[in-house]
């Protein structure tokens, strides 16, 4: 994954997971039919209970990946995940090549897939019958058993764990706009939330789950997880939900903060971004260049403002913790990382997408609207469903 870093190249592997609805076409209501859809999509696919390895523990863009489906933790949603990519081109074929693949395998089975982070309408999830699922709700009771949440993780390569640790340590403060622009998720059981990202407050309901103070070091980023488990909260390390991580088995960060988006150019903006997050504190890093850190409060109350308001009003400046206009903060980020954007050769493309979304508006946006023109959550359900694979 990271041959181009070993050749002394500036470009970093990015890989994508997403997590998609399983919806029943015209009334937009979700499935519990991942296992069908799965099977459907063919050889390869796993059955729940055939391996307990799950979602929370693989890397996206393992590099012998053939089948792009997996199970989550809801019977009605399914993980698309992609090859590792090293243009941006590349990885827009990518996603969608799994999001058709989903959507294939989805209308083979009767049913459709939808980039939303939460359903628009009344859903009782079902907890896909693996043990460690099981073991999961029954310790976190209606925690585990309602999040029916569908995010977008983002996998950067990394040299070492130590460039891991020090880039997590430095792109805390940046990480609350990326959740801004992503926000898709404003309904929740039926009725609009009032947030942009109402996945994310549901997502914050995990004991394990938010932004993180400085680790300083691997060794207290590995005392920090290894104590997290000792207290017996947790099931196993998989369940440590920092909104950025360091994977557990492929040399990567995992940024998992975004909800999933609407339209997969979307997704390869997130991507974008965090890539030249991941460069711009690496080199950082190396240069002996530090920030005076961010409070943890400070943190989780900017996250709170992104999930409350995306693109449709003021974001916390993350240098000055500050509110300012959505545009600026936006704008600030790709500035923060213009050396990395510029040397991957992303400028052009990144400017261009995100032009485009600060334009039409992000997922909540869109979900708002045509819930507005129409009048119903299952034309907001189909009109994702539409877009998904668009």
């Amino acid at each position: 994954m990271l041959r181009r870093l070993a050749e002394g190249l500036p470009v970093r592997s990015v890989g994508v997971e997403e997590e998609l609805l399983i919806v029943e076409p015209g009334t937009g209501r979700p499935r519990a039919l991942a296992s069908a859809v799965i099977r459907a999509a063919g050889p390869g696919a796993e059955e729940p209970g055939s391996g307990e390895l799950c979602a929370d523990e693989r890397a996206a863009g393992e590099p012998d990946a053939v089948q792009p489906l997996e199970f989550e933790m809801q019977k009605q949603q399914l993980e698309i995940d992609t090859r590792p990519c090293y243009s941006l081109d590349e990885l827009s074929r990518e996603l969608r090549r799994c999001r058709a693949t989903a959507a294939a395998a989805a209308a083979r089975a009767g049913v459709t897939v939808a980039a939303l982070g939460t359903s628009p309408v009344t859903v009782h999830p079902e907890v896909v019958p693996t043990s460690r699922y099981r073991a999961m709700a029954e310790a976190f009771g209606l925690t585990a058993q309602e999040q029916l949440t569908c995010g977008c993780h983002v996998h950067v390569g990394i040299s070492s764990a130590e460039e891991g640790v020090a880039v997590l340590d430095r792109i805390q403060p940046w990480l609350a706009t990326l959740l801004a622009l992503s926000a898709n998720s404003p309904f929740w059981q039926g009725v609009d939330s009032a947030y942009a990202s109402f996945r994310y407050q549901a997502w914050g309901r995990w004991p394990c789950s938010g932004p993180t103070y400085q680790f300083g070091s691997v060794e207290v980023y590995q005392a920090t997880v290894q104590q997290m488990i000792d207290t017996e909260t947790l099931l196993d390390s998989g369940m440590v939900y920092f909104d950025a991580r360091l994977s557990q088995h492929y040399p990567t960060i995992e940024v998992r903060i975004a909800d999933v988006c609407q339209h997969a150019e979307d997704a390869v903006l997130i991507a974008a971004l965090i890539r030249g997050l991941v460069e711009t504190e690496a080199r950082n890093w190396q240069a002996g260049r530090s920030d005076p850190p961010a409070r943890t409060e400070q943190l989780r109350l900017a996250r709170w403002r992104a999930s409350r308001s995306g693109l449709d009003d003021v974001l916390i400046n993350p240098v000055t913790f500050r509110p300012n206009k959505a545009v600026a903060v936006t704008g600030l980020l790709v500035e923060h990382v213009r050396d990395a954007l510029a040397d991957a050769g992303d400028t052009v493309l990144v400017a261009d997408l995100l032009d485009a979304v600060l334009h039409r508006g992000n997922g909540a946006a869109a979900q708002r609207s045509e819930y507005q023109r129409r009048g119903r959550l299952v034309d907001v359900i189909t009109a994702a469903a539409t877009t998904t694979t668009s």
